[in-house]
């Protein structure tokens, strides 16, 4: 690697369980490059479309991710951004220890009731598509993300991912106090100093320093008291970092369990899976810690804890929401698959797509939170047509009968650069561009010419070649 591990980092960990100083320092030299992702089972439903995605991105095959059920890792890193399966979202590039939250979830909450689940720190949104994928339709996860412009980063994948049960709010923690009891699940995947990406990013060693380590912890701890209040009784705080250093890590549990009313939840491992587990010295909590040299995977540490106590829950004042006339629902009907329950929702001139639990909150979220995404924008109502929006074209609700051109992988590619691809075909207005059965976005075809309405924000760059 280009940068040698900080000797200060790798002192502190002396003595901490599964460490091996010689093997952790050979495998940061070898800087070993692993490729994992995680399929979309809402957007892939059958073995032979995994495998079409799969045997486009690696002819020679992929192994699993042991603790992930839709995880697998590439023998090499392909290029995801000219591969169109990538834009369509039917899956997301995510480090494979991380995936771990999978686990952590299913042990620790009842995934087939209807649950409220916070990412709070989601950026730019490996863990919420993975969220996103477990819980039940009926359900609500709200993906947050304080700083503006990687927000906007996770409502992209989010719409990408194509899920309607899903609010992606730009807030600070503390505002989430307005919220109290609300959440049956809190994931806190905190910021912190990455050492544990050291060997996929070696830049970052020279970011990391025992005071950056201090302080980290510090806002970790201010992160977790402001988002407690929000975690109902009985409710599942569930705390990760990309960090090492047990000041980010065991000294956080044992501080949670010092303040508040938690209790710890171990978690099952697999032996084979060479994740270490960790018991701190003060309060006996359990947490998970997950070394390169000792797995298929980056630093990871996760540990989780149940809420107990009786969390506060505070009447909120009712606000109306406006859901669009039975009229004008009518003229959405050639567009969208409405599922039972599901209404419309009128915001400024958008026509929003909401799942019963997200309609039955969104007046209540609307006034605590600035969301920056929630449900599905179908898009708007001009009085002669909707101008469909790229959110429903990324969704699964659209209706069957829509026109869709199928594209091959050349013209694919030259759509996601938001030109034309001069395509035959006989569709003319509004139509799906397709690549491999899969949606890719709106584009109106018109007699000689195609208007693309590829958003300009997801538009591939980089110029394409060897087509």
């Amino acid at each position: 690697m280009s940068n040698p591990l900080p000797s200060a980092l790798v002192d502190s960990l002396a003595g901490l369980p599964g460490f091996n100083r010689a093997s952790f320092e050979a495998v940061h030299t070898a800087a070993e490059k692993i490729t994992s992702l995680r399929l979309n089972p809402l957007k892939l439903h059958t073995a032979a479309q995994r495998e079409a995605v799969l045997q486009s991105l690696s002819p020679a095959g992929v192994s699993k991710v042991p603790w992930s059920t839709e995880g697998c890792y590439l023998p090499e890193r392909p290029s995801f951004t000219f591969d169109p399966f990538f834009h369509a979202g039917a899956y997301y590039v995510q480090e494979a220890s991380s995936m771990f939250l999978e686990q952590a979830v299913r042990a620790t909450v009842d995934l087939s009731a209807p649950l409220r689940v916070l990412d709070l720190c989601a950026a730019p949104g490996g863990k919420s598509t993975l969220l996103q994928s477990l819980i039940s339709p009926d359900s609500l996860l709200v993906a947050n993300e304080v700083i503006k412009p990687r927000a906007a980063l996770l409502a992209d994948n989010l719409t990408r991912w194509g899920a309607a049960n899903v609010v992606v709010s730009n807030n600070d923690p503390r505002d989430f106090s307005r919220l109290p009891g609300y959440f049956d699940l809190v994931v806190v995947d905190a910021p912190c100093s990455g050492s544990g990406l050291f060997r996929r990013d070696p830049e970052l060693v020279t970011e990391w320093s025992p005071e950056n380590v201090l302080l980290c912890s510090q806002r970790q701890q201010r992160i977790l008291a402001d988002i407690l209040p929000s975690l109902k009784e009985n409710g599942v705080l569930i705390y990760s970092t990309c960090s090492f250093s047990a000041a980010e890590d065991e000294a956080i549990l044992d501080w949670l369990a010092d303040h508040f009313e938690l209790e710890n939840i171990p978690l099952a491992l697999a032996e084979d899976w060479n994740i270490v587990t960790t018991v701190t010295d003060k309060r006996n909590c359990t947490g998970y810690r997950f070394y390169p040299d000792r797995l298929k995977g980056e630093g990871f540490f996760i540990a989780c804890f149940r809420k107990r106590g009786e969390a506060a829950v505070r009447k909120q004042k009712e606000q109306k929401t406006l859901f669009l006339a039975a009229a004008e629902q009518e003229r959405l009907a050639a567009w969208v698959n409405l599922p039972e329950g599901y209404r419309y929702m009128l915001h400024q001139e958008d026509v929003l797509i909401l799942p019963p639990a997200l309609a039955a909150d969104i007046a209540l979220l609307q006034q605590q939170l600035y969301i920056r995404k929630a449900g599905v924008k179908a898009g708007q109502l001009s009085r002669k047509e909707l101008i469909p929006d790229h959110q429903l074209a990324a969704s699964t609700l659209l209706a069957d009968a829509i026109p869709a051109a199928d594209l091959e992988l050349k013209d694919a590619l030259l759509y996601l650069r938001k030109e034309d691809p001069r395509i035959d075909t006989t569709v003319k207005g509004w139509a799906l561009m397709r690549y491999g059965q899969m949606n890719l976005g709106w584009a109106k075809l018109l007699p000689n010419r195609m208007n693309n309405y590829y958003p300009k924000e997801l538009r591939i760059l980089k110029e394409i070649t060897g087509l």
